[in-house]
């Protein structure tokens, strides 16, 4: 474990990497109890809203993130400043991710089915994170031996495969199937061989003038949809919160 960690953690400099990537997941749990808890009237926590104009979590997020990432730029790889300016950007990252779907939709959605898409991009960024930082990039690793160097780069073309899968995979309207597949073998693969949803862009282009096609895909799509849609939906629910039923995109709704 002592050479491991010495090997792909200290050696490469990955040590505030590693800060970075616990202050963020730290930062993202901590948030989503804190505003769990808001939404429920339970605990000392209140909206912050000074003159009556609600401030998002997100942007402290993005002052922390500033602050972070050029202080890490000016402290360098190593040293105390890199490791703090490593917690502050891991801090800010997690906030400011955690209101992802509310920049992407330029509305506040937090509670709201769109808002899922917060809880995905944060499970994806942390999985990436530690795959760098398991030592399955060789990124900064010195002196690697065949074996070594040879794993790691299999581990690499699998990596740019999965990737080029999860853009086919969402090409046929498969976003949470191409967010995870670019990380989880095979998971990108079965997406992209099998049939696309119905209304996706490559339906769209390929399935017009394919009547059995667009009948198979859409039977698929709902027999996928029925067996799968309540364990996952009880997964996110877990993790990110229920989203309220009678609140789909609406500028006003309970506080976070």
């Amino acid at each position: 474990m002592g050479h491991w960690w010495y090997r792909n953690i200290i050696e490469p400099g990955k040590l505030p990497l590693l800060v970075a990537l616990l202050s963020f997941v730290l930062s993202f749990l901590v948030t989503r109890v804190i505003t769990r808890l808001i939404r429920a009237g339970r605990g000392p926590f209140r909206n912050v809203s000074p003159g009556g104009l609600h401030i998002h979590h997100v942007v402290p997020g993005v002052v922390l993130v500033i602050i972070g990432g050029f202080g890490s730029i000016a402290s360098g790889r190593g040293g105390f400043g890199a490791l703090v300016s490593a917690v502050l950007f891991g801090l800010g990252a997690g906030l400011v991710l955690d209101e992802f779907a509310l920049i992407l939709h330029l509305d506040d959605v937090y509670w709201s089915e769109q808002g899922r898409k917060s809880v995905e991009i944060v499970v994806l960024t942390a999985a990436l994170v530690a795959l760098v930082l398991g030592g399955f990039l060789p990124f900064g690793v010195n002196d690697l031996s065949p074996g070594e160097r040879q794993s790691r780069g299999l581990v690499v073309l699998n990596m740019a495969g999965n990737f080029f899968l999860a853009l086919v995979a969402l090409w046929k309207g498969k976003p949470r199937t191409a967010l995870f597949g670019t990380v989880v073998p095979f998971v990108a693969l079965i997406g992209a061989i099998r049939l696309a949803r119905p209304g996706s862009p490559y339906a769209k282009r390929f399935y017009v003038k394919r009547p059995r096609a667009r009948a198979r895909a859409r039977l698929r799509a709902f027999h996928h949809d029925r067996r799968w849609a309540a364990p996952r939906r009880r997964f996110e629910n877990f993790i990110g919160g229920t989203p309220d039923p009678e609140r789909i995109s609406m500028r006003k709704g309970p506080p976070h």
